[in-house]
């Protein structure tokens, strides 16, 4: 008698231990899933702040000088190979700030006195869709972009989709972060958006 007390003690135990594991991981999901944080609803510019990495084509004009002006492509080891100065550190930079180092370069070695310097960013960082979507993917970056785009890049929602809602994730100070996106949601390079599955 005893002994059939203390195994049904037990059994009520265990039982209501996996009842709070349940509600606790049914928790755990609701708040995975979607992030409280709203994604930024204003679009911006992708090249401010956007710091080149091997791969990146850029274009590079020098004022008055077309010999010195052209398409060049960040390298592997991240430099772009420039006439008369040869190669120049690109990576890990803004274009402003490589169009800066390109004229100091040009007037420490004396070939020009006052260099005038533009770069423009031609290619970016690709984004990428995964989830519940027919081809998920790497995709090319294009400016405009908004999650709605993204999702038609990748052929679309599949049927077990959770449509109007994803998660955002976008790297902000060197770190992830998570935020909850709509599809007029605008995304900027190397974002990643996640279509969730939907409760049947």
């Amino acid at each position: 008698m005893k002994f059939a007390r203390q195994r049904s003690a037990r059994s009520a135990i265990a039982a209501t231990i996996a009842i709070i594991m349940a509600v606790l991981g049914g928790c755990s999901t609701t708040v995975g899933e979607f992030p409280s944080e709203p994604a930024p609803a204003i679009a911006v510019n992708p090249t401010e702040g956007y710091l080149l990495e091997p791969g990146n084509r850029v274009r590079v004009i020098v004022f008055n000088e077309t010999n010195l002006s052209g398409d060049f492509t960040v390298d592997p080891i991240g430099n772009i190979a420039l006439p008369l100065i040869g190669n120049v550190p690109a990576s890990g930079i803004t274009a402003k700030a490589l169009a800066k180092r390109i004229a100091d370069m040009l007037k420490r070695d004396a070939y020009m006195q006052d260099p005038s310097v533009a770069v423009e960013v031609q290619t970016f960082r690709p984004f990428y869709v995964l989830g519940e979507v027919r081809q998920p993917g790497e995709f090319p970056y294009t400016t405009g972009l908004t999650v709605l785009s993204a999702i038609a890049r990748a052929g679309g929602y599949d049927y077990r989709a959770r449509q109007g809602e994803v998660v955002l994730v976008r790297l902000v100070g060197g770190d992830q972060k998570e935020y909850r996106a709509t599809e007029r949601t605008p995304i900027l390079p190397g974002d990643i958006v996640k279509v969730l599955e939907r409760r049947f």
